[in-house]
């Protein structure tokens, strides 16, 4: 039985990247990662690579709809229908929104919403017709509110809307939705200058954890799938 395609977009960051391991471990994937920094992600394929597995990296901004396109249909056309496609991607700010420079705002916006629709778009055609899985991690700031994060909750509460219009245009399809809204996990998301919180990283939620838990999600029987999911760790993550 030939192994499937899995291509994980924004697949160079702590959460993708540990979900590209994982894939591995389970070796029922080849793994094709995607991601603007398309150094990361050529060494996380090299190492998938040395151990035997079969992974590629190949650079793409989710924000460029024509480059989004060629990817999309370079894979299919080099590795046949995707089975898989996780959106691992997206930009942070927590910050009082009177002072988020408008600058920053747009990338936020561009890139979470925006992107999101846009490399949904360009796989959609490009997916295997007999059975395929899209993983989406609107983060539990897309489901709750908390203090600095109108800007960004508002990107992914609109990544939640997004997802369930694509759940009805989509449900006599053989492609299906899953919404994961996590807590804090244990990323370099944290380190990024726009986040503007203090935070407990060690008590946040392990990358390997979460992606075992995508993991399980994809070998699920093609009858079966996860709408929604909520995992957050058991002690609050700001100091």
């Amino acid at each position: 039985m030939s192994k499937q395609i899995a291509v994980i977009l924004g697949g160079s960051g702590g959460l993708g990247e540990a979900i590209a391991h994982h894939l591995f471990e389970l070796n029922d994937y080849r793994i094709v990662i995607s991601s603007r920094d398309q150094t990361k992600a050529e060494t996380i394929a090299s190492q998938i690579n040395q151990k035997g597995g079969e992974a590629y990296a190949i650079p793409v901004n989710v924000t460029n709809a024509k480059t989004l396109a060629q990817v999309a249909a370079q894979i299919y056309r080099e590795l046949g229908p995707i089975d898989a496609l996780i959106h691992a991607y997206g930009k942070g700010v927590i910050q009082a929104s009177a002072k988020i420079n408008p600058a920053l705002a747009v990338q936020v916006i561009n890139t979470n919403v925006l992107g999101t629709f846009l490399s949904t778009q360009a796989f959609l055609e490009y997916m295997n017709t007999e059975h395929a899985r899209m993983i989406y991690f609107p983060g539990t700031m897309g489901k709750y509110i908390m203090r600095n994060s109108a800007l960004y909750s508002a990107t992914k509460f609109a990544i939640q809307g997004m997802v369930k219009g694509l759940v009805e245009e989509y449900k006599r399809s053989k492609t299906q939705f899953s919404l994961l809204y996590l807590g804090g996990v244990n990323t370099p998301f944290w380190d990024d200058e726009d986040i503007q919180m203090k935070v407990k990283k060690e008590a946040m939620l392990n990358p390997s954890v979460i992606a075992n838990v995508v993991g399980n999600i994809l070998k699920l029987p093609s009858t079966h799938v996860v709408n929604e999911m909520v995992i957050q760790p058991d002690s609050h993550q700001i100091v």
